[in-house]
């Protein structure tokens, strides 16, 4: 039975352990791994829910995965939980940034299974419980600093790592960042058709000779004054100027 080229612990923990003489010896729930070299060195099982002792497996006695069961070699040494949390891991810690704010948690990472060394880490933004959530994906180039529950990077968001999982969210927001630089992009070009075609239409002078030989604004309107007003006129007349006494000129 082979085993793949590369693992998420997550899936190692999930499966069930079966040694070889055909016992099931539960399933996994804590990882024993070495963080100052990023390597995994084995895990532990839990046999019976009412039992505290767990069965502590080192790497190289697994010998099979498939999709439900781990398929083991060999017999398991025994520790307690209280025990076993002492040990150092990087499995849900925090992760910041250059400036010391949370990016996020390691909520996995990917190792190779006939070495035990780690390929790279999963960052959640979010709580990595919740199902269908985005996962960044962190070299271990990119790790500067590491303590018990912490981990220090010089990368200042998650922007700047490469998605390897995105959830239905992320991808709405991917999309519409596409579709919205695609809009952009119609626009620009239709902008830039109209300017070209405004460019290489011809240019109509006549109405700008029209206003330069009959300039209205320059002209005066007094111009167009009649000087023979029938006012003027009717006042000086004779017969207005020579009327009676007690006589209406009007009449």
């Amino acid at each position: 039975m082979n085993l793949p080229k590369e693992i998420l612990i997550r899936d190692l923990l999930q499966h069930r352990v079966r040694c070889n003489e055909g016992i099931d010896h539960g399933p996994g729930v804590t990882i024993w791994m070495h963080p100052p070299v990023h390597r995994l060195l084995g895990w532990a099982s839990r046999p019976s829910i009412l039992n505290l002792t767990r069965n502590v497996w080192r790497l190289d006695q697994l010998k099979g995965f498939v999709s439900s069961e781990l398929y083991v070699k060999g017999f398991p040494s025994y520790s307690e939980q209280a025990t076993l949390d002492r040990l150092p891991t990087l499995l849900d810690a925090e992760l910041l940034n250059q400036n010391g704010e949370k990016l996020g948690t390691i909520a996995d990472f990917v190792f190779d299974p006939h070495s035990g060394l780690i390929l790279h880490y999963l960052i959640a933004r979010t709580d990595p419980r919740i199902p269908g959530t985005s996962r960044w994906k962190l070299l271990k180039e990119k790790i500067i600093d590491q303590q018990p529950g912490v981990v220090f990077t010089n990368v200042t968001s998650l922007d700047d790592l490469p998605l390897s999982k995105s959830s239905v969210k992320q991808d709405f927001l991917r999309k519409s960042r596409v579709w919205r630089e695609q809009i952009q992009e119609l626009r620009d070009q239709a902008s830039i058709k109209l300017e070209g075609w405004l460019d290489d239409q011809p240019f109509d002078d006549t109405f700008d000779d029209y206003n330069v030989n009959n300039d209205v604004s320059k002209k005066d309107i007094f111009d167009d004054w009649y000087d023979d007003d029938p006012i003027q006129k009717l006042r000086s007349n004779d017969n207005f100027n020579q009327k009676k006494p007690d006589e209406d000129p009007w009449i």
